[in-house]
């Protein structure tokens, strides 16, 4: 459970600095992908799930 929350924690600190120091940024990145098709969209969901999971494995191997 504590994984949990530190990931949790971890993510809402870097979605935070980005909102607070970049917000017409992710205003643009919201018009780009409104522009993608359904397809594309899910693809790319699926990169960065795959991403996030070989990120948490290599921190578990390294025994972080």
């Amino acid at each position: 459970m504590g994984f949990v929350l530190l990931a949790l924690g971890l993510v809402l600190i870097a979605e935070g600095l980005v909102y607070a120091l970049a917000p017409s940024l992710v205003e643009r990145l919201l018009e780009m992908l409104r522009t993608l098709t359904e397809e594309q969209r899910r693809n790319a969901g699926l990169a960065a799930l795959a991403l996030g999971l070989i990120l948490v494995w290599l921190g578990f191997q390294l025994g972080l």
